[in-house]
């Protein structure tokens, strides 16, 4: 064990919290924002003690801010909804083709398999914009554009690739052998 003096551990110490309050400022900085008005984070010099209000809450929970100079329509809760749903249906789509492809590619091997394999991990590391325009047209063309499908489509083109290489090298550290001894117990492969 390494002998350090009590000096050393102390100024360790104050380094560690330095760079932990120079990171957290910001964040804390911004979250005591969130409880003032437009009038107290626009004033020069910026205050600490303010009074502090749920009315930026409620403008995202309701949908309207007002303000002095008319009412804002604010569309949080429905932008956060299709986050939510496109994010959770990209994924379970992606992981309903992803780990049954990852398991063939990880069992089953044949000729340019490992073609296949590098050629689709290589999907993710193109440029975005060498896919953008054809995708864009291609996308028009389908009518597909400004739609949840298209959206999860493209989003597939990003999370696939991913976890095709991920759950692919999960399978292939699971011996083989176990799996024919659960086929011999008399189980299925879905069981």
């Amino acid at each position: 064990m390494e002998h350090t003096s009590l000096l050393e551990r102390i100024l360790r110490g104050v380094a560690l919290t330095l760079v932990v309050i120079f990171f957290m400022f910001p964040i804390a900085w911004i979250f005591m924002m969130s409880f003032q008005t437009n009038e107290t984070i626009l004033r020069i010099p910026p205050q600490l003690i303010f009074e502090p209000t749920l009315a930026n809450y409620t403008a995202l929970i309701t949908g309207k801010l007002v303000t002095a100079a008319g009412t804002l329509d604010i569309a949080f809760m429905r932008n956060l909804w299709n986050s939510v749903f496109l994010s959770v249906t990209s994924v379970a789509v992606s992981l309903l083709l992803g780990v049954p492809a990852a398991y063939a590619f990880a069992r089953h091997k044949f000729r340019g398999s490992e073609d296949i394999a590098f050629t689709l991990l290589s999907f993710r590391f193109a440029p975005a914009l060498l896919v953008l325009l054809p995708l864009t047209l291609y996308f028009q063309k389908l009518g597909l554009a400004n739609t949840y499908i298209g959206l999860i489509w493209v989003y597939q083109l990003i999370c696939l690739p991913l976890i095709l290489w991920i759950v692919r090298g999960y399978f292939e550290d699971i011996p083989a052998d176990i799996e024919y001894a659960y086929r011999i117990g008399g189980h299925s492969w879905f069981a």
